[in-house]
């Protein structure tokens, strides 16, 4: 299948000859992501020790909302091994907790792949699968709510312990699902309705 691929212009040049054989293949300077597919699929790639220093310094979930934004279908690829953590001062457990957020909470997919030549080859599986489906969209199976603030309460109904009327409060107070995954157990037990037990199994569910 032919693509038309935009490279993010600061992405390591291999990829211009990873991309190769895909069709027409341009770099220039995206605004969100680092390749786009067709006009229609949005793929931030993050190396391993991208993501660390993303989570220490608090890009990673304003990327996260970034990428929801934008037009067309957002996919995360994390590339590497998780050992080249272990010279950034994060854990692996504060990793997949990362993970866990963007995937569960933003619902962003995150694909895994041990090195660029994969993650080329992740964006051509996605992209030609992507094209067999019914109108050449993404079948998610379930309940859809419409509207931003709908889709902001379905997601943190899939934290422990809260339901429809909890996920309301938390998002009252809070404003945002961002400001929910980085409070911290004193806080979340502040809110009235929340409790101790909830602030505690929802901590532990998003740093471990």
């Amino acid at each position: 299948m032919e693509m038309e691929i935009i490279i993010d212009h600061r992405e390591p040049p291999q990829f211009r000859e990873l991309f190769r054989d895909c069709g027409h293949v341009r770099v220039e300077q995206l605004s969100v992501g680092d390749f786009r597919v067709n006009d229609r699929w949005v793929f931030e790639r993050k190396t391993i020790s991208d993501l660390s220093i993303s989570i220490v310094d608090g890009r990673l979930f304003t990327q996260a909302k970034a990428l929801l934004k934008t037009e067309g279908y957002p996919v995360v690829v994390l590339e590497g091994h998780s050992k080249a953590t272990s010279n950034k001062g994060v854990s692996r457990e504060a990793v997949q907790g990362a993970i866990i957020t963007l995937s569960v909470f933003f619902g962003l997919p995150v694909l895994r792949a041990l090195n660029p030549e994969e993650t080329v080859r992740l964006v051509k599986y996605t992209v030609n699968q992507g094209a067999y489906l019914p109108g050449e969209g993404i079948f998610r199976g379930g309940y859809r709510p419409k509207g931003l603030k709908a889709r902001r309460l379905y997601a943190l109904q899939g934290l422990p312990h809260v339901g429809k009327k909890r996920a309301r409060i938390l998002l009252d107070h809070f404003s945002t699902i961002e400001r929910v995954i980085l409070a911290d157990e004193e806080e979340l037990a502040e809110v009235d309705g929340i409790g101790r037990l909830t602030a505690k199994a929802i901590r532990e569910l998003v740093s471990k």
